[in-house]
């Protein structure tokens, strides 16, 4: 998708797009084009059979064909709700919406008009920019293996005509840069297991480079040397090299100021281990990497965005196979903590992957604060479905933060609670810890588990378990990878942290 920004005009020889309101009243520079075209705008809309509903969306829309005295082929009249309390994320899915209009008439040439659609909550740069960003999320598509039926597209190009066309133009590297964050993640996760291993996950990481960011990965020759062991204990049954890859991009004028750090579990597939999971669903496993996948694409998006703020991030990367070498239930493992964790389930991998990279971070990098992204619980899901993501943390203000940033992006966020009668649970009778709780809070007994690994660093931890993957078809996401967290963290960054 092809972008341009150009001041306000009749363009000639084009599909266009303008916007009216709930009583039909043309907003923006339509009102000019219905001027030039003697009402034949407004003429149309008003009759009873020019808006059609499509029961499988949500937006009503009125096609006006060569409109007179314009060189026009087609004018699509997007009808609007109130727009006047539009917040970011109705923006978003407004240029979702768009999307599926114009790729449903396979149109590849069009002028939009936006100017009009005024908020008293998000700016008119901002509105318009969102509404580009919600048109590039919903235009993802993941068909790279299909041989068979595979369709062309068309290369479709859009411009967008406003009196501020070059604010927005200037704005658009950065919208550019949040789509092109989620689309890699979406990407990452999307991808089969036997392609998207470790080794090419970090390889993924290390591509990140050519934007600026400072990649290094560690093998297991490396982690073993450095006492990893409950990381390295998770990807022993697997033919794949297991990895912890670094990702730095130094951003803040003042280089030496202290990042801020994001670690992502990244477990490429899950089978469970020697506790292997039933055979129904696990086809999902391979989006088990899914907390890696959007601090990957995060940086990528923080990066491209040559965004104020130093930053950390830290994906810890295994496959959790069975095999002669697999970890069995009861063993016990040496953390880099230099903690002990009696291992009594091995479908319980993913905190032993996020405590040695949780604990590396905050010691070899010293941030600010860490937030943690992983699908780490099945209880996750029993008690928030697919709607919110989960937080756990040790400190107030990060919370709020968090949640306040996931609410402008609609990626919601539920607070649960953190206390020494829970983290009891975790208590082994022949190690530091065991990997699973005694009762039945699994979710937070998981967060108390890596908690143990953040010392008093500030943290909070964010299971995604719910939220990374969707069966359902969105205003700005296909079925498949959501990338839940990517849009978030950036938010949260720019909001609260970035230049200052």
């Amino acid at each position: 998708m092809d972008f341009q920004f150009k001041s306000l005009a009749a363009e000639k020889e084009h599909v266009g797009v303008v916007f009216c309101d709930s009583k039909n009243r043309l907003l923006g520079f339509a009102k000019k084009l219905d001027q030039i075209s003697k009402k034949c705008i407004s003429s149309v809309i008003n009759s009873d059979t020019s808006f059609q509903k499509r029961k499988s969306k949500s937006f009503d829309y009125a096609i006006v064909h060569s409109p007179a005295n314009l060189k026009i082929s087609k004018l699509y009249v997007f009808k609007l709700g109130d727009y006047s309390k539009f917040s970011i994320r109705d923006f978003q899915i407004l240029g979702g919406n768009l999307f599926s209009l114009i790729s449903f008439y396979q149109e590849d040439k069009v002028g939009i008009y936006p100017d009009g659609i005024i908020s008293k909550d998000v700016s008119a740069i901002n509105s318009v920019s969102e509404i580009i960003l919600g048109s590039l999320l919903a235009s993802y598509k993941f068909d790279k293996y299909k041989t068979v039926n595979k369709k062309e597209e068309k290369s479709l190009k859009i411009k967008i005509y406003s009196a501020i066309h070059s604010r927005i133009e200037n704005n658009y590297l950065s919208v550019l840069a949040v789509s092109e964050g989620v689309s890699m993640t979406r990407n990452l996760v999307t991808e089969p297991p036997n392609v998207m291993t470790p080794p090419e996950i970090a390889k993924n990481a290390a591509s990140l480079s050519k934007y600026g960011v400072e990649v290094t990965v560690l093998g297991e020759k490396e982690m073993t040397k450095l006492g990893m062991g409950s990381l390295i204990s998770v990807g022993r049954g697997s033919e794949y090299e297991s990895k912890l890859a670094i990702m730095k991009w130094t951003g803040h004028k003042n280089k030496k100021k202290k990042p801020i750090a994001f670690v992502g579990k990244g477990v490429s597939f899950d089978t469970g281990g020697v506790s292997l999971k039933p055979a129904n669903g696990m086809q999902e496993m391979k989006y088990d990497m899914g907390g890696a996948g959007v601090v990957v694409g995060l940086m990528k998006t923080l990066a491209m965005r040559k965004a104020k703020v130093n930053v950390i991030g830290v994906v810890g990367l295994v496959e959790n196979h069975i095999g002669n070498m697999a970890t069995r239930p009861s063993d016990v493992v040496t953390s880099y903590s230099g903690q002990t964790i009696e291992v009594l389930n091995t479908d319980a991998e993913g905190r032993l992957v996020l405590a040695d990279a949780l604990f590396y971070t905050q010691e070899q990098y010293k941030p600010e604060f860490m937030v943690n992204l992983a699908t780490l619980t099945g209880a996750i899901v029993v008690a928030l479905g697919n709607e919110y993501a989960g937080l756990f943390s040790n400190n107030d203000k990060l919370s709020k933060q968090l949640e306040e940033a996931g609410k402008i992006e609609d990626e919601k966020l539920w607070r649960f609670p953190l206390h020494k009668n829970y983290d009891k649970m975790i208590n082994s009778p022949i190690a530091d810890m065991q990997n699973i709780g005694t009762g039945h809070p699994g979710s937070i007994t998981a967060a108390q588990f890596l908690q143990r690994f953040v010392n008093n660093t500030p943290w909070a931890h964010l299971d995604i378990a719910g939220t990374t993957w969707t069966k359902s078809l969105m205003p700005t996401s296909p079925k498949g990878s959501t990338a839940f967290g990517v849009k978030l963290l950036n938010r949260f960054v720019n909001k609260y942290y970035e230049g200052k």
